[in-house]
């Protein structure tokens, strides 16, 4: 194994000593068709009365909504269907608001505004488009100067869902206004924008994950567009639109990189224009998918490597008790750190701050406890997995279910696993979706599959350096790209409070400092004390002293590795701060951010190479979970079905490529149906038993009362606390785990009192007595 890893270390050094210059940076331009007619299906009529001057069309997903420009009385609203264009809904006046109306839709709602009919201020109304009927509701106030005419539309503010109003002009004097407000719809407050504006801007539309595209008219009159991003606070230099427009309306409809905008032209009739997003081609040339390769190949001859080692159930559960506590700690880190979250840290360090920083803390905090508590446990009664105890500690109904519920997450956790990457690396490079997961998928079942854990831990340790290098490269790459270097980048970020560890309020509904510190103890406390994959490393070593070398390994690396991450993604917001333009206004998913500049600005060869990390990161949590799946279900399962004893070598490689195989079928179908949110749903259904499982372990661990009715009453309360918990959002998200561990243990040790078990069992973690 020694000389294996000199060899990838010499192949990495050649690789990185042959890498080429930069190549050039991606560009996305916007190409706009001429002045049209505006087709028949969005042709308005002439009862409309409609002035280009005074009145608003706001673009809604099956019609367009016109306010009037009014009186003291109010404004008059109509609604002109795409479909049936001969209808005109009159819609309920909006008594607020006297004139130069602006708005937008957003779920359902049409959102407007605009000088209002008595007070300072203007305000924002809300009207249910399903049920106009119901009238228009009061929602918020607008600070600053009434303002009409502004740019309107709803965008991600890198957390929530934000209104965003920009320019316009004021009521007493019609000066155009060059300032912006944001309101963000899920906190209901507002924030001044840290950006001044261009003057005459008059329409906006969401582009991509954080972007919204600005028109307006330029100092010769004539239309031109700007990119404005909500993170960074950046507008870049205008761009024409098309000659001939006097105004633009309204974004009307946005499809992927098309999009759709009712303008007027100067002969005063309407006219609708169309926009393209021109992406130069993504391709990731020959040399980084050498290096994407040669990585493939690696993994796929270490799995054939150890394959010939593997002898009976012992050697591909357990790895014989051969591997040696420092590889068993990077396995450990490696399957904790998926793909997802090598990309989610940097970007949510982007998005926001530090504050979920303090969430792998935790980490370190429940080392202590793993160290001292489960792992004499586990190493004593000599088990091949967690679940086994609880069978010795309580009874085998018990064991089953948690085995179960956890082969049906790690199956659906490989599934997303999968996909999530995926779709960046599509958005991204232009890999296509299917390949990502089929290259992922099937690379993983076959060194898994063959090799057994040792492969498994032993692809981890190489994967997990791979991370690590590419990620230090990167901080290197990006501080040496700002002018200013690095002090330049920590000052711009450290301006815009991008370090910020959160709140230290004590309030359990928001991701206070005390909320996250809460939720990271007893979140990892669940994952590394009874999920299976973590616990199985810890019996792949020597020894139970070894076994704790490895925790320790884990959580030491863990916190230069949490700020090597969290650091990327307040570089890039210091970079992309620096260069806006850099920035893509098409990619939606926020968590590419760093793949993107992993593809459009890192030299050729070192691409490849950070590709490969994110390759790597899924591999290694997927290699980890599809392994102890096949571990559970042949262990607490596979005998209770056949009722022959434990199961063969040969079942338990079936079991690892149909477990394989099951989650590849799913990430497949997430990707044909666009089920991502399925996930959602499928993970807090889960965790409602999951959350309950590092309750019912410490129950049995730390308490001689506790009893086999007694952890069944706990767990059917946690479950009913967790779902009165979600239901009511008495907590943050974040405690969800911590409620439902909490609950297990308290209820079932008091329901051990309440129902007493003649055959109560108690196990000690320094002898075998049950």
């Amino acid at each position: 194994m020694k000389d294996l890893m000199k060899h990838i270390y010499v192949l990495a050094v050649f690789l990185t000593a042959a890498i080429p210059a930069s190549p050039a940076k991606q560009q996305e331009s916007i190409r706009w068709s001429g002045n049209e007619k505006v087709k028949e299906s969005l042709c308005l009529k002439a009862d409309l009365s409609l002035s280009y001057d005074s009145d608003a069309l706001i673009g809604a997903d099956n019609g367009l909504i016109y306010v009037g420009a009014g009186d003291n009385r109010g404004s008059r609203v109509e609604f002109i269907s795409y479909e049936n264009k001969e209808d005109v809904e009159i819609w309920p006046v909006l008594e607020g608001l006297k004139g130069a109306p602006f708005g937008t839709v957003y779920g359902g709602e049409a959102i407007v505004s605009g000088l209002p009919t008595e007070g300072t201020s203007s305000v924002v109304y809300l009207l249910n488009t399903a049920s106009p009927d119901k009238g228009w509701k009061r929602a918020a106030v607008i600070p600053g100067v009434p303002r009409g005419y502004a740019a309107a539309a709803v965008q991600s503010n890198g957390t929530n869902p934000s209104l965003y109003v920009i320019g316009g002009i004021s009521d007493a004097d019609s000066t155009a206004l060059t300032d912006g407000y944001s309101y963000d719809l899920i906190l209901r407050r507002w924030v001044r924008i840290p950006c001044v504006f261009p003057e005459n801007i008059s329409a906006a539309m969401p582009s991509g994950a954080n972007h919204l595209l600005l028109v307006g008219k330029d100092d010769k009159g004539e239309m031109v567009l700007y990119r404005f991003h909500t993170i960074t606070s950046t507008i870049t230099d205008a761009e024409p639109v098309t000659a001939g427009i006097d105004r633009i309306f309204s974004f009307v409809r946005a499809e992927g990189s098309d999009m759709t905008v009712i303008c007027v032209g100067r002969d005063g009739k309407p006219v609708l224009v169309q926009g393209n997003i021109l992406h130069s081609e993504r391709s990731l040339g020959v040399i980084n998918w050498v290096v994407i390769a040669l990585y493939f190949l690696v993994l796929a001859g270490i799995g054939f490597y150890f394959a010939r080692r593997q002898k009976n159930t012992n050697d591909y559960f357990k790895g014989g008790g051969r591997i040696p506590w420092w590889a068993a700690g990077l396995s450990l880190f490696g399957t904790a750190l998926s793909a997802i979250t090598f990309m989610a840290i940097p970007a949510k360090a982007f998005s926001t701050d530090w504050s979920y920083g303090l969430f792998n803390v935790g980490i370190v905090l429940v080392a202590p406890v793993i160290v001292f508590v489960f792992i004499p446990y586990f190493r004593k009664l000599n088990i091949t997995t967690a679940y086994q105890y609880l069978e010795i500690r309580f009874n085998a109904a018990i064991r089953v279910l948690c085995s179960v519920a956890f082969i049906v997450f790690q199956v659906g956790r490989m599934g997303v696993v999968l996909f999530l990457p995926s779709i960046a690396l599509n958005v991204v490079t232009g890999i296509d979706i299917f390949l990502c997961i089929g290259i992922m998928g099937l690379c993983s079942i076959l060194y898994t599959m063959t090799g057994g854990i040792e492969a498994v831990v032993w692809t981890d340790a190489i994967q997990v350096i791979i991370l690590l290098g590419g990620a230090l490269f990167a901080v290197g790459y990006i501080t040496m790209s700002i002018p200013g270097g690095f002090a330049e980048a920590i000052l711009i970020s450290a301006a815009d409070g991008k370090f910020s560890l959160g709140s230290t309020g004590f309030d359990l509904q928001d991701s206070t400092m005390w909320t996250v510190l809460i939720a990271a103890f007893f979140t990892n406390l669940t994952t590394y004390g009874t999920d299976q994959s973590m616990v199985q490393r810890y019996l792949t070593t020597p020894s139970q002293s070894a076994a704790k070398k490895s925790v320790w390994t884990n959580a030491l690396l863990t916190i230069p590795a949490t700020i090597i991450f969290f650091l990327i993604g307040s570089l890039l917001y210091a970079y992309y701060k620096t260069f806006p333009e850099s920035l893509s206004i098409s990619i939606n998913s926020a968590d590419a951010v760093f793949p993107w500049y992993i593809f459009t600005e890192l030299p050729a060869g070192v691409t490849g190479l950070l590709i490969s990390g994110i390759f790597a990161a899924a591999m290694s949590t997927l290699s980890g979970s599809m392994n102890s799946a096949a571990t559970a279900y042949i262990v607490d399962i596979y005998p209770r079905i056949t009722r022959r004893g434990a199961g063969s070598l040969r079942a338990a490689r079936f079991a690892t490529c149909v477990t394989g195989l099951i989650s590849l079928a799913f990430a497949f179908l997430m990707a044909t149906w666009n089920i991502a949110s399925l996930w959602d749903e499928f993970q807090k259904i889960l965790g409602l038993i999951l959350g309950s499982m590092g309750g019912l372990f410490m129950l049995g661990m730390l308490t001689r009362r506790a009893n086999s009715g007694g952890a069944i009453i706990g767990i059917v309360v946690s479950i009913l606390v967790q779902i009165f918990v979600a239901r009511f959002h008495t907590l943050h998200l974040l405690l969800y785990t911590a409620s439902g561990f909490v609950s297990c243990f308290v209820v079932g040790y008091a329901a051990s009192y309440l129902f007493p078990d003649s055959n109560k069992r108690t196990i000690t973690s320094n002898n075998n007595n049950i």
